[in-house]
């Protein structure tokens, strides 16, 4: 399900609804475009072309989050902590473009539903639940973690949830269950997933943020305090 969820093959959703997401999302990219301009700089250019390919890189790779399901990273959390929500929308919708062109990993048709669960949904709107809880939780290496997990677990469900909602409004394909099952079928798999993805994004958030806090855009202004020394003189 996840496959159907977040790479959405051509024929699942019909091709109005596809239609009308396809303008949104080229909307809403355009407008990235223009908010990116003020972001980028000498350290970001760089860093978000090394966040796309990681991204792209580990979308590559699946892991097991239940008997016969498997989930893969989406990486809408990570840009945005990473590189921004305008940057970080930009560089998903990349990798979901090069996947569905060069990979057939989701239909052309359905590219517009999928940006608008992954990359818009994923960068932009749980960008400001990053910062929220950045701000309510200290600025430590705990607080940090625990705010990109709580983050990447929100954006994977928000993702599916998406997907419901276009199904709903334009699902052609028959999967058996009433609409109710398929939610709660893909809330369900997809929080597990979720789950997943913080550890992931968490870890690898941490590890920038702790080596060149300067380069996460969540945290410019702040850094983490260091590591304490141990005996020796060592950290």
């Amino acid at each position: 399900m996840d496959t159907v969820a977040m790479h959405i093959a051509d024929g699942i959703i019909d091709g109005p609804t596809s239609a009308v997401f396809a303008a949104v999302a080229l909307a809403l990219l355009a407008a990235c475009v223009v908010k990116a301009r003020d972001d980028l700089d000498e350290r970001l250019v760089p860093m978000a072309g090394l966040t796309a390919a990681f991204i792209f890189a580990v979308q590559m790779l699946n892991f097991a989050v239940l008997p016969g399901v498997s989930g893969h990273l989406l990486g809408g959390a990570m840009a945005a902590a990473l590189v921004g929500p305008w940057v970080g929308a930009l560089c998903v919708s990349t990798v979901l473009i090069v996947q569905a062109l060069m990979f057939a990993d989701g239909g052309i048709t359905a590219l517009g539903l999928s940006i608008v669960n992954m990359a818009l949904i994923g960068a932009l709107v749980t960008y400001g639940i990053l910062r929220l809880l950045l701000k309510l939780l200290p600025r430590t290496r705990s607080g940090v973690t625990v705010a990109v997990f709580v983050t990447s677990v929100v954006s994977v469900v928000a993702g599916a949830a998406g997907f419901v909602l276009q199904f709903a409004i334009g699902g052609v394909a028959d999967f058996g269950p009433g609409l109710g099952a398929i939610a709660t079928g893909m809330l369900g798999i997809h929080l597990l997933i979720g789950v997943g993805e913080g550890v992931i994004t968490a870890t690898t958030v941490l590890a920038v943020a702790t080596a060149r806090p300067d380069l996460v855009h969540a945290l410019r202004g702040h850094t983490l305090p260091h590591r304490p020394a141990v005996a020796g003189g060592a950290e």
